[in-house]
């Protein structure tokens, strides 16, 4: 991949990049859902303190999942509802 200028047609700037929401979305439900499987699991092993910090993992995804889902809806009204691919 050349270093330098972003290639022609890309929308972003050095200056002003665009943010990958959609894949930031898949990624934090994917932290969700191992954090919250690995949660249970160490509980009932009755490792409580390993336990709870993936838990709390586990809320920082849920939360993170909701401040793009803002982000989203927001580039959409802006947009007027243009859709995106997985990395734009």
């Amino acid at each position: 991949m050349p270093i330098g200028p972003q290639p022609r047609g890309r929308r972003g700037t050095v200056e002003e990049p665009y943010s990958p929401l959609n894949l930031r979305l898949i990624l934090a439900a994917f932290g969700f859902v191992v954090c919250t499987v690995l949660s249970i699991l160490l509980f009932r092993m009755g490792w409580k303190l390993p336990g709870w910090l993936l838990a709390a993992w586990a809320v920082v995804a849920v939360i993170d999942a909701v401040v793009v889902q803002r982000r989203r809806r927001a580039r959409r009204r802006a947009e007027h509802g243009r859709d995106h691919s997985l990395f734009e």
